[in-house]
C-alpha cells in the first residue's frame, strides 16, 4: 500500500505568486486580486492532456495533430510577492471566503487524480509536515479526504464551456495569439500566454461592468507602481499598466 502523509501548518509560504482562480472567484475578489487569464498549450501524449482539453479547449493542426490549451483566471502576481491576503503574521486574512485552490492544496484539480503523488513533496522552505505523525493523505493513488478537491473539479467542469466559447472565439479573432501559442507549444519545458482578463467580460452573464473597473482598476495602478524600475518585473509591469489602461485607470 502506498501512502502519503501530509498536514498544513499554516506557515503561509506556498502564499505568493500566480493564484489560479475560478470564474466566480475572480469576480468576487476584483478588488483583491490583480486578474488575468493564462493560456497554457499542452502538447498530445502529456499526461493531463485529456483533462486540460476537457477544462480548456483544443486547437487542430492538421495531419492529426492537436494541442489542448487550458485558460485559468489567475490572480497575477510575481513569485517574490505575497498573496494581498496574507497577514504579516503568516495566515490567510480571508479564511472564510479563500479560494478553493487554496483550500484544495496541496492537492490540484487541474490534475488526475493519480498524478497527485509529487504534489505532496514540500518545497524547498516550505514547512508542510509531511512525517509518519501527520494524517494519510493520500493512499493507492487516490485523495483520502476528498471534499475540497471535488468541489473544486466540479467548478472548473461548470464554467468550462464559458471558458471554451470565449477560447475558440478569441483565437479565431486573434492571429498572434495562436502564434504565440505556437511558440509555447513548440518549447520542450512549454510556457504560457497572458492575456488581460477584461476579454473575457463580454463573455460573462450578468457582469456588472462598472462594479468590476472600480474594483479591479485602482489594483492595477497599485500593482504598477509596485513593479515599476524592477528589472526582473518588467513583464509583469507592462501587463499591469496594460490593464489599467484597458480599464481606462488614469
Amino acid at each position: 500500500m502506498a501512502e502519503r502523509h501530509f498536514t498544513c501548518t499554516a506557515c503561509g509560504k506556498c502564499c505568493y505568486g500566480w493564484l489560479p482562480l475560478t470564474l466566480d472567484e475572480a469576480l468576487v475578489h476584483a478588488g483583491r486580486f490583480p486578474l488575468v487569464l493564462v493560456w497554457t498549450p499542452l502538447r498530445q501524449g502529456a499526461r493531463a492532456f485529456s483533462l486540460t482539453a476537457r477544462l480548456g479547449t483544443t486547437v487542430r493542426l492538421g495531419k492529426r495533430k492537436e494541442f489542448a490549451v487550458g485558460v485559468v483566471p489567475t490572480s497575477y502576481i510575481p513569485p517574490a510577492l505575497a498573496c494581498p491576503a496574507l497577514t504579516t503574521d503568516g495566515l490567510c486574512a480571508i479564511q472564510d471566503v479563500k479560494p478553493t485552490r487554496c483550500r484544495t492544496m496541496p492537492f490540484s484539480a487541474y490534475r488526475e487524480e493519480a498524478d497527485q503523488r509529487d504534489l505532496l513533496v514540500p518545497r524547498p522552505g516550505w514547512d508542510c509536515d509531511v512525517s509518519a505523525a501527520a494524517p494519510v493523505a493520500y493512499r493507492d493513488k487516490e485523495i483520502v479526504s476528498r471534499q475540497d478537491f471535488d468541489r473544486e473539479r466540479k467548478a472548473l467542469l461548470d464554467q468550462a464551456p464559458i471558458l471554451r466559447r470565449y477560447a475558440d472565439w478569441l483565437l479565431a479573432a486573434s492571429p498572434p495569439l495562436m502564434e504565440n501559442l505556437l511558440k509555447m507549444a513548440a518549447k520542450p519545458a512549454g510556457g504560457h500566454v497572458i492575456v488581460n482578463f477584461a476579454t473575457l467580460l463580454p463573455h460573462l452573464p450578468k457582469v456588472d461592468m462598472g462594479d468590476f473597473t472600480a474594483k479591479q482598476a485602482p489594483l492595477m495602478v497599485e500593482f504598477a507602481a509596485r513593479t515599476a524600475g524592477i528589472a526582473a518585473l518588467t513583464d509583469y509591469h507592462r501587463r499591469y499598466r496594460e490593464c489599467a489602461a484597458e480599464l481606462g485607470a488614469r
